[in-house]
């Protein structure tokens, strides 16, 4: 077991009570973790009104919820929560739906117990976690653009504009939109948002390389 000076909080979102179950005893079983809660639908955690939880496990398929699959994450993340699904799908569908959806982690249900606790410890500390299949998922997408185009979305998430952009590559703006409809048509990012999230999760861009907020 890990040791933290600080509690890590986790709310499970499981319909199946056996899986839910076990889950819960990992998480209580490891130092530095607790499960705050333990739930069967989106709705009941709503219910629950936790406002300090740092990861919540979520299975993406939940019969007993109104929200599933990327629906589900999409309303938690909307409520500031960080999502790690365990899944038993690894379609790579289901992975992109939820990582545009919000998703911090993607880990299968075959995950071990330690994977699963490095991959909530990750995700609590603000990073994101992929198992070794989804990695390969995102790996491959990166490797689908171009030189140029790597270049232009590693701007774009860094904060530049359009013109700034053309400025720095000494080319014009037309080319530089050109390069960025080639590159939400590879990733099926269409918003600067989705853009960005794009380039970190694949490790174009580092987070922490992101410019400052522009000021209104």
């Amino acid at each position: 077991m890990e040791e933290s000076s600080a509690m890590i909080t986790i709310a499970i979102v499981e319909d199946d009570p056996v899986t839910r179950l076990g889950l819960a005893a990992i998480v209580d079983n490891e130092t530095g973790m607790t499960a705050v809660a333990s739930v069967a639908s989106v709705e009941e955690l709503e219910a629950k009104h936790l406002t300090a939880v740092d990861v919540i496990l979520l299975d993406l398929y939940l019969r007993s919820s109104e929200f599933q699959g990327a629906d589900a994450v999409k309303r938690l993340v909307e409520r500031g929560h960080r999502v790690l699904v365990l899944s038993m799908s690894d379609e790579e569908l289901a992975v992109q739906e939820a990582i545009g959806a919000g998703a911090n982690g993607y880990l299968t249900k075959e995950a071990e117990p330690d994977e699963i606790l490095r991959a909530a410890r990750t995700v609590a500390g603000g990073k994101t976690y992929f198992s070794a299949t989804v990695a390969g998922f995102l790996l491959r997408d990166a490797a689908r653009l171009t030189a140029r185009e790597v270049q232009i979305l590693r701007l774009v998430a860094s904060g530049d504009t359009t013109p700034e952009i053309a400025a720095q590559l000494v080319i014009s703006e037309k080319t530089v939109n050109r390069h960025l409809e080639r590159i939400r048509d590879k990733t099926g990012a269409r918003r600067r948002a989705d853009l960005t999230r794009f380039a970190i999760e694949r490790g174009i861009l580092s987070r922490f390389q992101r410019k400052p907020p522009r000021p209104h």
